[in-house]
């Protein structure tokens, strides 16, 4: 079975359909958290608290990482043996559209950019919660308790600088699900001629609904950052 999921072209296909399928089930938890601070700071606090430097959310992100680094290693591996078995001709898909055909012929690229936009998501929340916990200390290098999230959130978008390159991020990875989501199914021959259409409807729900929630958050607190009228809480 090892073999199978290392040396086959399906096997790593399938390896990359399930790590993204757990990846993309990660996103929608992680914005729908992310919403939470909209509604209620406070709740969101609590969320926080409840996965800092916890067991159980120390097990998760570390296997969230691994899953990370998985899907990542896979998908250079696919595309070189693709380059390798094709030259400059991407994989070939069951079926072809139009409305697929950048995002699919650009997934590395793209990957790349959401990679760029984890590690800049790491530094911006990650660094400053549950590292700060892990390393024992009480504030960031902010100031504020390492549970204090909706804090955080408020002063990161505050910078416009911040709120164009997590757009940007945002977009990117709306491209990137187009194409992933659909391909999922594709992996394990579901995007027949009377699925395809059904699938592709699908994935570009679940690419608008990621982005329209994690770009609402952005949007709204950098209102509030401007103005506080704006957000709707004087």
């Amino acid at each position: 079975m090892s073999c199978f999921l290392c040396n086959s072209s399906l096997g790593k296909k399938l390896v990359m359909s399930i790590s993204g399928c757990v990846l993309v089930l990660f996103i929608l938890f992680h914005m729908s958290m992310n919403l939470t601070a909209i509604f209620s700071p406070e709740a969101y606090n609590t969320i926080c608290e409840l996965l800092g430097a916890n067991w159980y959310a120390l097990v998760a992100t570390a296997g969230l990482a691994a899953i990370v680094a998985i899907h990542f290693i896979y998908a250079i591996v696919l595309t070189l043996n693709n380059y390798r078995a094709r030259g400059a001709q991407r994989y070939e898909v069951t079926v072809k559209e139009p409305g697929v055909a950048w995002a699919s012929k650009n997934m590395l690229v793209l990957g790349f950019i959401v990679l760029g936009g984890l590690a800049l998501h790491l530094f911006n929340f990650w660094a400053k919660m549950q590292l700060v916990e892990l390393t024992g200390n009480h504030v960031n290098s902010l100031g504020l308790a390492p549970t204090d999230g909706a804090t955080l959130i408020a002063y990161t978008f505050s910078k416009w600088y911040y709120v164009v390159i997590y757009l940007v991020w945002f977009a990117a990875l709306w491209f990137h699900l187009t194409h992933g989501v659909w391909s999922m199914f594709q992996t394990v021959g579901w995007a027949n001629d009377t699925w395809y259409p059904r699938l592709k409807c699908i994935s570009n729900i679940v690419a608008t609904i990621v982005f329209l929630g994690f770009a609402a958050v952005v949007a709204i607190y950098f209102a509030k950052s401007l103005c506080p009228c704006c957000a709707g809480i004087c």
